[in-house]
């Protein structure tokens, strides 16, 4: 669900066109409207509300400051994966308490930061990594709290670059090696080992992953006798793009409250893409039609630079006019953007109103992993963030110029 949709043949954005936005702003656009954003993290907070939950966005897949502010005033925490997450996180005010930085490289300047933070723990990935924190955590004579990451080797039947819960990928430890570190925790002596994380992968449709994934990490807990805090069963709830079925948040929640209640203890959850999905939208124009033998290309303003998702995961997004048009063209059309790759698409092999020149487009579901994984190549300066809340609309980051293109850039003397 979302508060994109047409009215009286335009589309809007709440209460707001989305015309009026991107005449003001310019295209390429970030959209994003407040009570989706709201919406969705009410939905996961009332699904669980049995558990009193600790609910942390995933920064990952949306770091705008403003809707960072909104959501832990509402009272979510934060999953960081950077020193530079830790940096935006701390400066809105986020309560550090509430903060849980997970990642396979932590460095040690970004380990030293989040101790001295006082971040509730770190979802640890490896022994080498545990090691690095004690060792950090002496030397600042800090006792740290940590979790340790669980790697199930499950298959969670998603793409596979975001898959993280087979033995192959690199994120978190089996479980033979978690049975020995807690065995040997008394080692560690300035790290408290306070809980269990489980981060099986992301956009999972299913539950049964889900389930399985849980249900192997509470057997493990309840085989070796291991007494901790907190359960962190991640994120990676999937959204609707196109036709997908995903589990609501209800469902979610009663399919595996009966497991979780098994272990009486803290229940933390990892959400991003399931509360910031599909609560922003990417506008765009379009530049030229062009039609050769084969087929037909729609040329729009924003490229693979902007929007890297239908390029990295050969995702699916719904792609709409900002008119509503009843003709088609007569061929399928494929939606391209200006960057000089043939991998610079949007859209391919689409069945597609008949746009002109000039006329906008609405990328739908671009509200995680759309502005954050976007870069600057061709020289091409990232896109302007809006928020939409009622019928008023806020600039919440300023589109880039050339001047921020050079802004880092030294020539040395004497080149």
């Amino acid at each position: 669900m979302h508060e994109f949709k047409y009215k009286r043949n335009r589309f809007y954005c709440e209460k707001v066109k989305i015309e009026e936005i991107a005449n003001k702003y310019g295209t390429p656009l970030y959209l994003y409207s407040y009570k989706t954003l709201i919406d969705h993290y009410r939905k996961l907070k009332k699904a669980f509300s049995e558990f009193k939950p600790l609910i942390c966005f995933s920064m990952k897949s949306n770091s705008n400051l403003t809707l960072l502010k909104i959501l832990i005033r509402e009272g979510a925490g934060l999953d960081i994966v950077s020193g530079g997450e830790l940096y935006k996180a701390l400066k809105i005010g986020a309560d550090p308490k509430k903060i849980v930085y997970a990642s396979v490289g932590k460095t040690d300047k970004e380990i030293e930061d989040a101790i001295k933070a006082n971040i509730l723990f770190f979802n640890v990935e490896s022994e080498p990594e545990l090691k690095a924190i004690n060792r950090i955590a002496k030397r600042l004579a800090e006792k740290v709290k940590v979790a340790i990451r669980i790697n199930p080797d499950i298959e969670p039947g998603t793409h596979n670059y975001i898959t993280t819960s087979k033995k192959e990928d690199k994120f978190g430890v089996d479980f033979k090696r978690a049975a020995k570190i807690f065995k040997e925790k008394n080692k560690f002596k300035n790290l408290s080992i306070e809980g269990i994380h489980l981060h099986i992968g992301s956009q999972i449709t299913k539950i049964k992953p889900f389930k399985e994934g849980i249900s192997k990490t509470i057997d493990f807990i309840k085989k070796e006798n291991i007494n901790i805090n907190y359960l962190n069963i991640g994120g990676g709830l999937g959204i609707v793009y196109s036709d997908e079925k995903p589990q609501t948040a209800e469902s979610f929640a009663r399919n595996i409250s009966g497991l979780v209640r098994e272990l009486d203890i803290n229940l933390i959850l990892e959400p991003g893409r399931f509360i910031a999905g599909n609560s922003g939208i990417l506008a765009t124009k379009v530049l030229y039609i062009k039609e050769t033998p084969s087929k037909i290309f729609i040329i729009v303003d924003a490229g693979m630079n902007d929007f890297m998702r239908p390029v990295l995961y050969q995702a699916y997004h719904t792609i709409v006019p900002d008119k509503k048009i009843s003709a088609y063209f007569k061929k399928k059309v494929d939606i391209v953007g200006p960057i000089c790759e043939s991998a610079d698409f949007l859209a391919k092999g689409r069945r597609f109103p008949l746009v002109k020149e000039d006329d906008y487009l609405i990328v739908l579901g671009a509200g995680a992993y759309g502005f954050s994984m976007s870069s600057n190549y061709n020289s091409r300066p990232r896109a302007a963030e809006v928020l939409v809340k009622g019928n008023k609309s806020y600039l919440i980051r300023e589109k880039e110029t050339y001047e921020d293109l050079i802004s880092k850039e030294i020539i040395p003397s004497g080149i």
